[in-house]
């Protein structure tokens, strides 16, 4: 039986491609959704983009037809703008509301006896639906499962006898295949399971173990095991693009900035660090910000702010005496800030640009989608690294999840890629209260 599907516009604004993701079904858009897009075409960002891709894709369909009677797609579907007008059925629900007269276009469907699906990224009209007896989906088509996201390390058992070759070789060889390239494995003798090392996957069925180069990276010294396999792959130029996933405080955003740092000032490996984060505020906006687009941009940016000063300190100001002629950790970041050497900048200004040559680090990646993120790596040009760091359980976007987010979704679907490697960090080093605060609260 051909089914239904009465999409919300927040689908629409979410992918552009939507329409053309229920293959042989009926796809329906309420005449209150087209309402809603023509409010969103004329912004300058991501979801002003999507609307105005929607608008064109259905003008494009015009010419196959009445869209009110249905129109062919190429997936062999057929897509139908309805109106939203009233049905006769009295909900409880404002009609001057544009979720409601979606919902009812939908009812009154169903109560024809189309199989109706509606599907929405808003939790609360999902909600409403089912009270109404709708079948309600989320979009599920650039989700991921996150509880079986791929971390980037396993653990793995072998003889006493293979642990003293590789600890004499510093090479492990497996039959089988192993792990995805770049994945790291902690290796465990089977006869002394206190006895360990960390390998990294450099091939089918061959771990190699860490090179002790990287153990200590500017200022900073690993303080666990994930953050040793961390700075392995933010040190390593062949990994093009690293995801970082980790809760308050594991150490995502100070790593990367580590590595940027050692990697361009004293390696000299790359021109500069691009830092780039969503403009997506904690709770309630502030409002309006005075100043250019720097002064602006600089309010975002504290958390970077916040990380450099931290990097750029030496023994004297940690011990609050600063000694005559050196210059001061913020001293030394405003330096760097005037000569490129760190460039900070909104995703808003990203797109279009080609970036070569570039360490770019896009921290609170997880409050972007999916295609925003594409958006963004497409942009690296020859001989840049892109780091994505974020956590999954802070997402302020109110139509991503854990599941559904950029970050996460870049994980898992680049997973197997020689380029890319990932790290899930799971121990807060921040502090004793920021390590309880990540776990209770």
């Amino acid at each position: 039986m051909t089914k239904s599907f009465v999409l919300d516009t927040n689908v629409l604004l979410h992918n552009a491609e939507c329409i053309h993701s229920f293959a042989d079904n009926t796809v329906i858009l309420p005449m209150a959704v087209i309402e809603e897009l023509d409010k969103f075409k004329g912004h300058s960002d991501e979801l002003g983009r999507n609307a105005r891709r929607v608008i064109r894709d259905l003008d494009a369909l015009r010419s196959k037809g009445n869209l009110r009677d249905g129109v062919p797609m190429e997936n062999e579907g057929t897509l139908k703008i309805l109106s939203c007008s009233s049905t006769g059925d009295d909900f409880g629900f404002q009609d001057d509301i544009a979720d409601n007269r979606i919902l009812r276009l939908a009812y009154s469907l169903f109560k024809q006896g189309e199989s109706v699906i509606f599907v929405s990224k808003d939790i609360n009209a999902r909600i409403k639906a089912d009270a109404l007896g709708l079948q309600a989906e989320d979009f599920e088509r650039q989700k991921i499962n996150f509880d079986e996201l791929y971390s980037g390390h396993s653990e793995l058992e072998i003889e006493s006898k293979d642990m003293d070759l590789f600890l004499e070789t510093r090479t492990y060889k497996d039959g089988d295949t192993g792990p995805h390239p770049n994945a790291f494995v902690t290796l465990k003798d089977g006869s002394k399971p206190d006895r360990t090392a960390i390998a990294r996957v450099t091939g089918p069925g061959r771990f190699e173990a860490l090179p002790s180069k990287h153990e200590r990276i500017w200022s900073i010294r690993a303080k666990n095991r994930e953050q040793r396999m961390a700075l392995e792959l933010l040190m390593d130029p062949s990994v093009q693009i690293v995801t970082l996933v980790g809760q308050a405080g594991t150490g995502k955003t100070l790593l990367a900035l580590a590595a940027g740092l050692q990697e361009t000032v004293q390696n000299h490996r790359y021109d500069r660090i691009l830092v780039s984060r969503p403009i997506i505020p904690m709770g309630k906006d502030i409002g309006y910000l005075p100043g250019d687009k720097g002064e602006k941009i600089s309010h975002w940016m504290e958390p970077i702010f916040d990380n450099l000063s931290y990097l750029m300190r030496d023994g004297t100001e940690e011990s609050g005496k600063k000694k005559k002629g050196r210059m001061s950790a913020q001293e030394k970041v405003d330096k760097l800030i005037r000569d490129n050497t760190i460039v900070l900048e909104a995703l808003t200004y990203i797109r279009g640009r080609s970036i070569p040559g570039q360490y770019v680090i896009v921290d609170e990646a997880q409050n972007l989608t999916p295609h925003e993120v594409k958006t963004i790596v497409s942009r690296a040009g020859e001989g840049s690294k892109m780091v994505l760091t974020g956590d999954p359980y802070q997402i302020d976007n109110p139509y991503l999840d854990p599941s559904s987010n950029g970050l996460t979704y870049t994980a898992e679907r680049m997973k197997g890629q020689p380029l890319h490697g990932h790290i899930t960090l799971k121990t807060s080093e921040r502090s004793a209260l920021a390590a309880i605060a990540a776990e209770l609260l």
